[in-house]
């Protein structure tokens, strides 16, 4: 090669190199560009999401997402075992729809402990939607919404099982922990033997499965919706009508408290509740709860 062509190549060489050193961060910064498009898309599951989207404005602890803490397992209330499973449900679909109407992109499920939670100790979520029943004595600690939905407890037992009024009382009770129903059993109905307390829903219904106890006390369509998909192996029996009021719960220092509550009146007022029981609560619970034999103290 001689020394004008060597010198042509080098100049090639070079431009090719400087044209590279160009391109490169133009085509890294348009990938980055999708994918932050692509992230930055909402995503609420399986959900239908209705109302003005960022009508509301909520302080979240997650910029962009809300954090919500439910309880599992919950069919038709949060569908899925585990968080990252969970795309519907009815206070899922309710979170969404508090989500989008708050301008915010997701709703994140997380883990915290039912006992912390509504003594107020629990931190990093906005709203805990876990079937939560309002009292008073959980009002000195954490503040709740408006109510959302009315319950009262059902008694889950293995099918076949015959309970009434004063068999229950000398039966072996299960019942979770920091739920109401367990002062309502040793105050009201006055049981022979203390209940047993589980820390999740699920110990206490796998206690029910392993004999270790009788019958398991929970919210009505709750366990409900565990007869259903037991295929035949657990029933619910009766009910106490407890006069029960679900409500989300805030922790004292929320800023939210008042934008909850506006989300909840729209959603009643425009029908989202009455759809989301339709959609989810009527098919898992394959029964209706105001239906269930009254046991009474």
């Amino acid at each position: 090669m001689n020394p004008i062509e060597q010198q042509d190549n080098t100049r090639a060489t070079r431009k090719s190199t400087h044209l590279r050193s160009l391109l490169i961060p133009l085509v890294l910064g348009g990938l980055s560009l999708v994918s932050t498009a692509a992230s930055a898309a909402p995503d609420f599951g399986n959900c239908q999401v209705t109302g003005t989207r960022g009508s509301i404005k909520l302080e979240t602890v997650t910029p962009g997402a809300l954090s919500v803490r439910p309880v599992l397992p919950a069919p038709g209330w949060w569908n899925g075992d585990s968080p990252d499973t969970i795309k519907d449900g009815f206070e899922y679909c309710m979170a969404a729809n508090m989500a989008y109407r708050a301008g915010l992109d997701r709703v994140i499920v997380v883990n915290r402990s039912f006992a912390q939670v509504v003594t107020g100790q629990a931190k990093g979520f906005d709203i805990a939607l876990s079937e939560i029943t309002i009292t008073d004595e959980r009002k000195k600690v954490v503040n709740f919404t408006d109510p959302y939905f009315s319950s009262d407890q059902g008694i889950l037992v293995k099918t076949g099982t015959k309970v009434d009024k004063d068999s229950i009382k000398k039966m072996r009770l299960g019942v979770k922990q920091g739920t109401t129903i367990l002062p309502y059993l040793t105050d009201k109905v006055k049981v022979a033997e203390h209940p047993k307390v589980y820390t999740d829903a699920a110990a206490m219904y796998a206690a029910l499965a392993a004999g270790q106890v009788d019958a398991v006390l929970y919210d009505t369509p709750n366990v409900l919706s565990i007869a259903k998909k037991s295929e035949g192996r657990f029933e619910v029996v009766g009910r106490y009508d407890t006069s029960e009021q679900w409500g989300g719960l805030v922790n004292k220092d929320s800023p939210n408290l008042a934008a909850f509550n506006k989300l909840i009146a729209e959603m009643k007022k425009d029908g989202t509740f009455d759809r989301l029981a339709t959609q989810y609560l009527v098919p898992s619970l394959g029964a209706d709860p105001a239906k269930l034999p009254i046991l009474t103290p």
